[in-house]
């Protein structure tokens, strides 16, 4: 029997071209609501690959939420152990620990929401900042989070 596949929403060619904007506007130096652009070492290219993201910070410590789940840059931050932020001229260096407990993920994933709900609620399929604490850990295996910790 096979194992399913984990939950991913692929960027279609409009969102790739958000994205691409938002990355470079980070670039320059523009963050939108708190965005940067994050780079993580290609688990089979080796090469840097760049998307950007909207760090989160919750209780003091930094966070990084993929809404869309599993995804290249999750798969990539996995085998990497970390990467770069970077706003303009200002690059921080991080490493990165994956949370795994449902219930820790559920309070994250319930601050991450009330943020930045507006812009990634399409991804969590119903699941709010107002859902139950049993609806947001029943969704928590879908979007990986990692906790960034700064070596600069």
């Amino acid at each position: 029997m096979n194992a399913p596949t984990p939950y991913y929403v692929q960027a279609g060619p409009l969102a790739t071209r958000f994205n691409s904007l938002f990355g470079k506007l980070a670039r320059l130096g523009i963050s939108l609501a708190g965005s940067a652009e994050l780079s993580v070492r290609g688990r089979k290219s080796g090469q840097m690959q760049r998307i950007p993201v909207n760090p989160h910070t919750y209780e003091g410590e930094q966070y990084l939420v993929s809404a869309r789940g599993h995804s290249q840059w999750v798969r990539n931050m996995r085998v990497a152990g970390g990467g770069e932020l970077r706003v303009g001229r200002k690059v921080r260096t991080f490493t990165a620990t994956e949370i795994t407990d449902p219930a820790q993920k559920a309070a994250l994933l319930r601050a991450y929401l009330e943020k930045w709900g507006w812009e990634v609620n399409r991804f969590f399929q119903g699941v709010t900042a107002q859902s139950s604490d049993a609806e947001l850990q029943a969704t928590a295996g879908d979007h990986p989070v990692f906790r960034i910790t700064m070596s600069n």
